[in-house]
Formats: C-alpha cells, sequence, structure tokens
C-alpha cells in the first residue's frame, strides 16, 4: 500500500494518524516508589503488549518500525531500546527498531520521526514511545559533559541544572509571580484528581504487576506522585533547593518519575484497510532552539513554527497540552501568547506537577489526554501538544480532531483504498 507504483518520481504526502495510546502508571523514583526493582524495558514491553491486546485488527508482521525513547540510554535503557523491546514484547523479528534521546521530548521525537517515515511511504504502522526509570538512572548519572562547556562559556553552567534555568525564567519575566505558580501548581492537582474522579485518566493506563523483597505481588493501576487536596500554604511552606529564596520548589514542579509510554501511528489509508480507529491527526510538528539557561521558553519558538508550518494562528487552538516541567515555564508560554493562567483550554486533565515527568516518556501522555478531550468535545477542531527540553530547547506537534465537522483527513474511499493495494501488487 505504500508503494504508488508509475514512475519513481511521484510522491504524494500522506496523512498520519494518532490510532490508540497507553502508559504505565508513573511512579515516584526512589527505593520507596512503585517501580524500586523493576526494569524499565518491562515497563515499555507492558505499554507496547497493551497496544497490541487493544488493536487485534492489527497483525503484528504489519509493524514498521518500532521507536522508543530513553534520556539515559545504559543499563536497562540502553542496548538500542526500540528493537529489544520489540523482540522482549514477542513482535515478529522481521519487526525493527531504535532508540531515541531528546531528554524530555523522547518520546515526542520518536512520533514525528516515525510520522515523517509514514508521511513518505516508507512506514504504514509504527509504535512510537519513551521510557524513563528515573530510579535506576538519575538525571545526568554518568553523563561526561565536554569540558569546553565551562572553559569556553558555551553556556552557563546553572543551564545543566534544568531547576536553576527555572530560576532564571522568573528573573527574566517578573510578572510571573511565585503566588502565582503555585496557584496554577494547585490547580493542576485539582484537575488531575477531577479526571480521575470522571474517569478520563484511567482507560489509557495499563496495569503494572511489581515484585518487592518480602512484600510480594502488587498491581499498580493509579498513578503515584499526585498530591490531591494541595492548599497553597502547604506550597508556601516548600523549600526553595535551587536558590536561597527562589521560587521554584517541589510543589510547583514535576517531580523525579518513572513510567513508560506508547503509542501507535498510521497511515490514513492503513487505518482505513486495517480496521483501526483514528483519535487525531497529524497537522505539523516543529522543534526549536533557545539559549540553555532559560530552556523553559522553549515550547513559544517551536509553537510559533508549528503554526506557521500549518498556516494556523494560536487563536485556531482549541486545546493545550503543555507539559509542565514547571509552572514558571507553562506561564511563561502562556503570557507570550496572551492566555490566561486558567484558560479552560489548557491541560485540561490536569499536568506533570501532579501526575509526574518520566522525562522520555511523557510526550507520548500529552497525545493520549489530548485524544480523550477530542473525542469529548467535537466542538474544538485543532489541539497541541507542546514542552519543554533540556540544554534549551522546544517541542510542538498540532493535531487535527476527526470528530470536529470540518474535519480535512477525512478517511479515504474505499475506491483510493483499492487503487493504493493496486499500485502496491502492480
Amino acid at each position: 500500500m505504500s508503494h504508488h507504483g508509475s514512475g519513481a518520481a511521484q510522491r504524494t504526502v500522506r496523512d498520519v494518524v494518532f490510532v490508540d495510546g497507553v502508559r504505565t502508571p508513573f511512579g515516584r523514583a526512589g527505593e520507596k516508589g512503585i517501580y524500586a526493582g523493576t526494569r524499565a524495558d518491562d515497563l515499555i514491553v507492558k505499554c507496547i503488549r497493551e497496544l497490541m491486546r487493544r488493536n487485534p485488527s492489527l497483525p503484528a508482521e504489519r509493524i514498521d518500525e518500532v521507536a522508543i525513547a530513553a534520556t539515559t540510554q545504559t543499563g536497562d535503557q540502553g542496548l538500542t531500546l526500540g528493537r529489544t523491546a520489540a523482540l522482549l514484547a514477542g513482535l515478529p523479528r522481521t519487526v525493527p527498531g531504535f532508540a531515541i534521546d531528546r531528554m524530555c521530548a523522547g518520546a515526542m521525537t520518536a512520533v514525528t520521526a516515525t510520522a515523517g517515515g509514514i508521511g513518505f511511504g516508507a512506514y504504514d504502522v509504527v509504535i512510537a514511545g519513551g521510557v524513563e526509570h528515573m530510579g535506576n538512572h538519575p538525571m545526568g548519572a554518568g553523563a561526561d559533559p565536554n569540558p569546553r562547556f565551562m572553559s569556553e562559556r558555551l553556556v552557563d553552567p546553572a543551564a545543566l541544572n534544568m531547576g536553576n534555568t527555572a530560576e532564571n525564567l522568573y528573573d527574566r519575566f517578573p510578572a510571573i509571580t511565585k503566588q502565582r505558580t503555585d496557584a496554577y501548581a494547585v490547580a493542576s492537582q485539582e484537575k488531575l484528581a477531577a479526571a480521575y474522579g470522571a474517569g478520563n485518566i484511567q482507560p489509557d493506563l495499563v496495569p503494572v504487576a511489581t515484585k518487592k523483597p518480602g512484600q510480594g505481588w502488587t498491581v499498580n493501576s493509579v498513578d503515584e506522585p499526585p498530591r490531591p487536596g494541595t492548599t497553597l500554604a502547604d506550597l508556601a511552606a516548600l523549600r526553595t533547593p535551587f536558590r536561597a529564596h527562589g521560587r521554584v520548589t517541589a510543589g510547583n514542579a514535576a517531580g523525579l518519575n518513572d513510567g513508560a509510554t506508547a503509542a501507535l501511528l498510521a497511515s490514513s489509508e492503513a487505518a482505513a484497510e486495517l480496521g483501526l480507529p483514528v483519535k487525531m491527526r497529524m497537522v505539523s510538528f516543529a522543534y526549536a532552539g533557545v539559549e540553555p539557561e532559560v530552556m523553559g521558553i522553549g515550547p513559544v519558538p517551536a509553537t510559533k513554527k508549528a503554526l506557521r508550518n500549518a498556516g494556523l494562528d494560536i487563536s485556531d487552538i482549541g486545546l493545550f497540552e503543555i507539559n509542565e516541567a514547571f509552572a514558571v515555564q507553562v506561564l511563561s508560554f502562556l503570557d507570550h501568547f496572551g492566555i490566561a493562567d486558567d484558560d479552560p483550554r489548557v491541560n485540561r486533565y490536569g499536568g506533570a506537577i501532579a501526575v509526574g515527568h518520566p522525562l522520555a516518556s511523557s510526550g507520548v501522555r500529552l497525545m493520549t489526554q489530548l485524544a480523550h478531550q477530542f473525542e469529548a468535545d467535537p466542538s474544538v477542531r485543532y489541539g497541541i501538544t507542546t514542552m519543554c527540553v533540556g540544554l534549551g530547547m522546544g517541542a510542538t506537534v498540532i493535531w487535527e480532531n476527526p470528530h470536529h465537522p470540518d474535519y480535512s483527513g477525512a478517511a479515504p474511499t474505499a475506491a483510493a483504498t483499492a487503487t493504493a493495494a493496486e499500485g502496491a501488487t502492480a
């Protein structure tokens, strides 16, 4: 189906659709966390197996690529994770895979890299995701930054510590006060608790059984990081570890977490042929670089670029899923585009401040949450998933809602599918 016969010069870019996405419950990193003693690769295998279980009309041999991200690619997160996870998940040996690292935007990059392959006609169906076991692999563990970073002042030493870059954002934007960021963080906890109450989070969670010495087996089916009922007074009392009298606390930032995510993407033709659901259509994506010292501002230029590529304006976006690495970074994005702190389009189900941010896995969590919101609200045509990325980058993907009356990626007609199939056999 991906071959268009009659002349090598002919090539049409194909629509890329988001078929399904799942994740493990997120855990707190560390000895007391739910995934202490669990391997990172086993978490991603769980997600791949769950995607296959949920989509029985997809023959495993039709998967053309497995792209899995991790930030710290060593130990149980090393060894070309996409290929090893595919084998461990029981996919046919004919299915290839690779590993990706773009720090926090790993899973998002897995999605956009394979989407390019689908659009180009190289792939029909792919699995893309990410995992980060920050308990097994603390951020920066085993890294060896080139001494030139310091000697030539290529970046401020503070830029290698994400908490410091968040403090720098407060310096740059005096209108963003600690009071505002704490209020935003409280709202994130409240929204996640409400989403759980409404059953909006659970459908895409894959339960994970874990075993601990002396405790036996536990089945984990909910996220561990959330602290429902958090108040402004609770947050006001927290330490500011990155700076004396600073503004970044454990309460207005994402914690250190363990977890995995995976998504199924396809061309619209392959989805129609295989009877796969279409939850979203990819409209455009973009990455941008910013000064590493203020990496949290990255989503602003990435979003501008993605909007420009799509011929859209920020006012066209009806839903935002922004990764909450730090509340200050979300507010810097909202302020830039003139969006209120409590705008109902933003992080409807709460965000990483409540649910956690296992680095390379978070991008796909944003997508599964957006897909749910699209289904629940057909009045919204376009939504974005966006995040800041360590060392000074931003990442944004724009999606279209197939439930919207003006949806432009209508499923191909039977005739078109038949023609494509003839082209493939010709």
